[in-house]
C-alpha cells in the first residue's frame, strides 16, 4: 500500500485541504516520486479560481512544476529507484501522429499534471517514466529549486526556439515575473539584444543585472511613448528596425495589446502568457507586417537537456528568480498570488509531519 500525503482542492475559491490518498501498487512503468519542490504557476490560480476547468474531476491535487527523487517503480521501471528527477508540466504519449510529426503539445493523450491526473502539492508523485528527466550529479544540491524548469524555464525556451531566434536578434518580453524573467535569461545567453518591460521597478532591476540591455516601465499606459522608446533604444544600438521577436509573457489583456503594437515588419510574437479576458486587435496588422504570432503550450520532450545545460553553465539564473516555502502555507500563497503579492516564482516544498 502506497500512501501520500497531499493538499487537494475539494471546490473552487475554497481553502486547500490535507488529505491522504491511497494506492494499491505502481502500474508498470511508473515511478512514485517523492516531492523535491513543486512551483506555483499562475495556472493553479485560474483552476483554483474556477476560471479553468480541470480535466479532472474534483477533489483534485494541483500543481505542475514538480522535482523530486524516485522512491518506488513499476515492472520495467526499477533503474530510476534513487535517480533525481524534474518531471515536466505536460507530457506527451510519444506514439499518436501528432507526436510521430513533432506536434506533442497536440497529443490527444498528454497528462498535464495537477489537471489531467493529481499534481504535486503533495508528499509524492506518480508520473510514467517516459516523462522523466535525470537530473545531473552537480545540480542535485539545487532539486527543489529545479522544479520551475518544469514549467516556468522549459516553456519560453520552447518559445524562442520556435521563434528562431538568433545571435544579434532583438527580443522584447513583455511581462518579467516567471516565466518571462526566465525567457529573458535564455534569449540573453543565445545572444540577443533584450528589451524587458515590466510595471514592478524591481523586476525591471532584476532583469537588468540578468541579461535585459534595456527595462522599460509600461504602467503610463502610452503604447506609442512605449513604442518610440523601444525604436530609439533599437536604432541607437544600431540594430535592425525589424523582424523583433517579440514575447508576451505577462498574461494579462494590456500585456497582449502592447506586444501585438510592438511588431515591426517581419515580427514574430510568441504568445506564452495566458489571460482569461479577451482583447481587441487589429490582426491585419499582420497581413501588413508580414509579421506572425504563435502561441505555445508547454515544451517537446526532446529540448528539457537543453534547458539543464543551460542551468549547468550558469546561464539561467534560478536562485533570484524563486522562493521556497513550506507546502503548508499553500493557502497563504495563493492568496499571495491572487494579490500579486509574489515578486519571485514560489516553489512549495513538502513538509508534513
Amino acid at each position: 500500500m502506497i500512501e501520500i500525503q497531499q493538499w487537494e482542492m475539494r471546490s473552487p475559491r475554497e481553502p486547500f485541504c490535507r488529505a491522504t490518498r491511497r494506492l494499491e501498487a505502481l502500474d508498470p512503468r511508473e515511478a512514485l516520486v517523492r516531492v523535491a519542490g513543486c512551483g506555483l504557476c499562475h495556472t493553479d490560480l485560474g483552476f483554483h479560481d474556477g476560471d479553468v476547468k480541470t480535466h479532472h474531476r474534483l477533489p483534485l491535487t494541483l500543481g505542475h512544476e514538480i522535482s523530486g527523487v524516485v522512491e518506488q517503480a513499476g515492472d520495467g521501471a526499477e533503474g530510476w529507484i534513487g535517480k533525481a528527477v524534474v518531471v515536466p508540466a505536460v507530457v506527451p504519449c510519444g506514439e499518436c501522429p501528432s507526436c510521430r510529426r513533432g506536434r506533442y503539445a497536440l497529443c490527444p493523450s498528454q497528462i498535464f499534471f495537477g489537471n489531467d491526473v493529481h499534481g504535486g502539492f503533495a508528499s509524492h508523485v506518480v508520473a510514467p517514466v517516459r516523462a522523466l528527466f535525470e537530473v545531473p550529479e552537480d545540480l542535485r544540491p539545487r532539486l527543489a529549486t529545479l522544479a520551475v524548469v518544469a514549467d516556468a524555464v522549459s516553456t519560453p525556451f520552447e518559445a524562442i526556439h520556435r521563434s528562431g531566434l538568433s545571435a544579434g536578434d532583438v527580443a522584447i518580453f513583455v511581462g518579467a515575473g516567471g516565466v518571462g524573467g526566465f525567457g529573458v535569461q535564455i534569449a540573453a545567453a543565445l545572444g540577443a539584444h533584450v528589451i524587458a518591460i515590466d510595471i514592478s521597478p524591481d523586476r525591471r532591476r532584476l532583469m537588468l543585472e540578468h541579461g535585459a540591455r534595456l527595462a522599460l516601465d509600461p504602467s503610463g499606459g502610452d503604447l506609442s511613448a512605449l513604442r518610440r522608446q523601444v525604436r530609439d533604444h533599437v536604432q541607437e544600438a544600431g540594430l535592425p528596425s525589424q523582424e523583433w521577436k517579440i514575447f508576451e509573457t505577462s498574461g494579462s489583456p494590456k500585456g497582449q495589446e502592447l506586444a501585438f503594437a510592438l511588431m515591426t515588419r517581419g515580427s514574430h510574437l510568441g504568445v506564452v502568457g495566458y489571460a482569461k479576458d479577451s482583447v481587441t486587435l487589429h490582426l491585419s496588422r499582420l497581413m501588413a507586417l508580414d509579421a506572425r504570432a504563435e502561441g505555445n503550450w508547454a515544451c517537446a520532450p526532446q529540448r528539457f537537456p537543453d534547458v539543464l545545460n543551460l542551468i549547468r553553465e550558469d546561464k539561467i539564473a534560478l536562485g533570484p528568480f524563486v522562493e521556497l516555502h513550506p507546502l503548508s502555507r499553500i493557502n497563504q500563497l495563493f492568496a499571495d498570488l491572487t494579490g500579486h503579492g509574489l515578486l519571485r516564482r514560489a516553489v512549495l516544498t513538502p513538509d508534513f509531519t
